[in-house]
């Protein structure tokens, strides 16, 4: 590889690990409009092993909407990220996949309990499989797909 071909692999690992940041934040902040902008135009998102729906982004970002008021305090941790450039003629192509584990705990909306008291009672955990095209406007989501292993639901 020449050191432009390194240059450019390095880039696209940052830029395709501030997608996946990009996400995470999107979904904690409910911020469903950045989460729409991450995906390419047909980008898909399948949360069904995770007791959800799987469709195109835009629809999959107003289900998120709606469901995830049930959780007003949540934190997506994303750790142990796999990149996989797909390489065209000995340098990086325009499509890559992440697998990435996750760690998500959130607070559970409960009228009757303390407001101020941030712990929380239900974690999920699993992993991501994350699709990626590069675009005119940078690396988008191809698609998400949520593979959850466990979740744990405290008293």
């Amino acid at each position: 590889m020449t050191q432009r071909v390194d240059l450019a692999t390095v880039m696209d690992r940052l830029a395709i690990d501030e997608v996946v940041s990009g996400y995470a934040a999107a979904v904690d902040d409910g911020d469903w409009d950045g989460y729409r902008a991450l995906f390419t135009p047909s980008g898909r998102a399948d949360y069904r092993s995770a007791g959800g729906v799987e469709g195109p982004a835009a629809e999959v970002a107003d289900w998120l909407a709606r469901t995830m008021t049930l959780f007003p305090v949540r934190q997506h941790l994303i750790v142990n990220r796999l990149i996989r450039l797909d390489v065209t003629d000995g340098a990086p192509g325009d499509t890559a996949r992440v697998r990435a584990d996750f760690l998500n705990p959130m607070r559970l909306a409960d009228a009757a309990s303390d407001p101020a008291v941030t712990a929380p009672n239900f974690v999920a955990a699993g992993r991501y499989a994350f699709a990626l095209a590069r675009t005119r406007d940078g690396w988008r989501l191809a698609g998400v797909t949520v593979h959850e292993k466990w979740r744990h639901l405290a008293g």
